[in-house]
């Protein structure tokens, strides 16, 4: 029955002619589960199996998307990502629409939740939980954090060059520290290790100093209690886990003590009283996305420490390895003079691949970007490019089409950061009214909001809409076994092509021509939902062209059960949208490029990107 129904399509295909939609050798699709139309996700939990998320289908889950937001780090908006809950969904609007995004790093305040030690400030947790609800409500998931940077804004003068967040004044008064002072420092980030009372601080929050640590635990379970029980159970299923600590430091190591030391007997154990401290608060299917020593994975030799929580033995399903990742080269200006290339983190990223499959769990890259704005801000374009390339596949684009199988799994990640403020802020620094910051993201001078308000009160964006808005395997009904996304993108007028065609699939080339174009590798399951693709504002189903064993598809149409290529909304109804790809198999290898290059492509055109695709796929991923 499958090739007489073969048959009659190819007739009808030549009937037909340059109609604006053509199947070529349609699959019989599988029943596939039905799209939910008032749930803003599947309605179902993810959960960490087989060193990947999964939702409730079994399908391998990528999550992208932005950290929410440094406001948070800020006293305008009393430690609350955003002034108002109208904003919040003003913002988790365009982070689906413009940014397409479908997850948050959430970030939250100890200093704001626990203002006096031993009281939790409901009005506040109240607020945040409000705040959160409007990117479930988008369909966006959520992973809150408890963020922190140089440990606290009260360890720092009214006159202060810096700023921290984090802890409450409370916590800072506890300690006889040292008046602040990072000497002779360039960068903010050099307090870390400069700053003498910052130092002190983070040793004695690892030390449990003055109960610190108990004090912080115990709040953050009250915190994951409140959120849980003002949630309704469909809300909290879009709920990933909970990221217990940004950015992970000593301070300074105890006599005899290295990095990985202090991973292993302070870092590790802290994760643990965290973790049953989630378990107490109703988390106990959700997991802790731990972060290990923020250096374990830093790009110069001088910094790098020896980590990566590798004493923690299998992390297995109840933790996830969460890391973070920026250019120290490219942001000194005087380390990495020239731009990023092709390839420049598939090293770096490929070690986090490697450490989470290790560890027996799935990674995410919960922070990544690069300065907007000063005297390195001409690098972002390709060191953004670079960083998402390294997410998508480990194998640097010149090399992808003869070595896909070298892709390894596809990363999550969230870029920092999605700041609507940005360039509109109202913050006394450290308190100080004679310093009032509005430039930038008003901390510490950093710029990289990929987001602002423009004068109507409208989210723009500050970067290049082909760099942010980006094809994702966004669930994949089996397991990913190559990925890639060439977005064009620009740096200034130029075009980035990084990843092109080969002229050994001349087909394939004259199909995408200067467009982009997107290409999944994938080995079915057995779940019935379909494989799901982020299509970007940059690919209307009318210039969008799908090419696959399971049909190939000009201006595919409105998704439907009975149909292998479609394309639907993406839940939260914010006009994104997703292509979904249904299989009537399992353990079957399935293609599929998706290109906005060609116009009405001809059916023999269509054929001839068919054809080399599948003998591609066979000489180089197999069966």
């Amino acid at each position: 029955m499958p090739n007489v129904r073969a048959r009659l399509l190819a007739v009808l295909v030549v009937l037909c002619g340059l109609c604006g939609f053509l199947t070529v050798a349609g699959t019989p699709a599988a029943t596939a589960a039905p799209l939910p139309d008032s749930l803003p996700f599947d309605g179902t939990a993810l959960t960490v199996s087989g060193g990947r998320f999964t939702d409730g289908t079994g399908r391998e889950v990528v999550l992208r998307g932005y950290n929410v937001s440094g406001e948070t780090k800020l006293a305008e908006n009393k430690g609350l990502p955003f002034a108002s809950v109208a904003d919040a969904k003003k913002s988790a609007t365009a982070l689906r629409a413009l940014g397409g995004g479908n997850s948050v790093r959430f970030l939250l305040s100890w200093a704001y939740a626990e203002p006096v030690r031993g009281q939790v400030d409901t009005a506040y947790l109240a607020a945040a939980t409000d705040q959160l609800r409007a990117f479930l409500d988008a369909g966006v998931r959520v992973y809150p954090d408890f963020h922190q940077d140089l440990y606290s804004r009260h360890l720092f003068d009214p006159d202060s060059w810096y700023t921290g967040d984090g802890a409450p004044r409370w916590a800072v008064e506890l300690g006889d520290y040292p008046d602040e002072s990072c000497g002779i420092c360039l960068f903010w980030g050099q307090n870390i290790t400069q700053n003498g009372a910052v130092k002190a601080a983070q040793h004695d929050f690892w030390h449990n100093a003055h109960g610190l640590q108990d004090a912080f635990l115990a709040t953050a379970e009250q915190t994951m209690t409140y959120v849980r029980q003002h949630l309704s159970a469909e809300e909290f299923a879009g709920v990933i886990g909970f990221d217990p600590y940004n950015e992970p430091y000593a301070g300074a190591y105890d006599s005899g003590q290295n990095s990985r030391a202090w991973e292993r007997d302070l870092l590790w154990p802290f994760y643990v009283r965290f973790r049953a401290r989630m378990d107490a608060a109703g988390w106990q299917d959700k997991p802790a996305l731990v972060e290990p020593n923020l250096f374990w994975n830093a790009n110069i030799a001088s910094q790098k420490q020896e980590g990566g929580l590798l004493d923690a033995g299998t992390l297995g399903s109840r933790y996830v390895l969460n890391t973070h990742f920026y250019d120290q080269k490219a942001i000194s200006a005087i380390l990495m003079w020239g731009k990023a290339a092709d390839g420049q983190y598939a090293t770096d990223f490929g070690a986090v691949r490697d450490r989470a499959a290790a560890a027996g769990t799935t990674a995410v890259v919960s922070e990544f970007g690069h300065p907007l704005a000063g005297t390195v801000a001409d690098k972002a374009p390709t060191v953004l490019k670079a960083m998402y390339q390294a997410l998508d596949s480990r194998v640097k684009g010149a090399a992808w089409w003869t070595d896909p199988a070298g892709s390894g799994p596809v990363l999550s990640g969230s870029q920092w950061q999605w700041d609507i403020y940005h360039g509109r802020h109202h913050e006394p620094m450290n308190g100080n009214p004679d310093k009032v910051l509005t430039a930038g993201d008003a901390w510490n001078d950093e710029d990289l909001s990929a987001v602002r308000l423009d004068d109507r009160g409208e989210v723009t964006l500050r970067q290049d809409a082909r760099l942010l808005d980006r094809i994702y395997p966004s669930a994949t009904s089996g397991t990913t076994l190559a990925f890639t996304y060439e977005d064009r993108s620009r740096d200034g007028s130029a075009a980035l092509t990084w990843n092109p065609v080969p002229s050994s699939l001349p087909g394939v080339a004259q199909l995408v021509g200067s467009g982009q174009y997107g290409l999944l590798v994938w080995r079915s399951g057995s779940g019935a939902a379909p494989t799901e693709l982020h299509l970007p504002a940059s690919f209307p189903a009318a210039s969008t062209t799908v090419v696959s064993d399971l049909g190939t598809v000009h201006a595919p149409p409105a998704y439907t059960d009975a149909g292998p290529v479609g394309v639907a909304a993406e839940p939260g109804g914010t006009g994104s949208r997703r292509l979904l790809l249904t299989d009537a198999d399992a353990g079957t290898v399935h293609y599929a490029l998706v290109t906005n290059g060609a116009t009405a492509p001809a059916p023999a055109l269509l054929a001839a990107a068919r054809g080399e695709l599948a003998a591609w796929a066979a000489r180089r991923i197999g069966g």
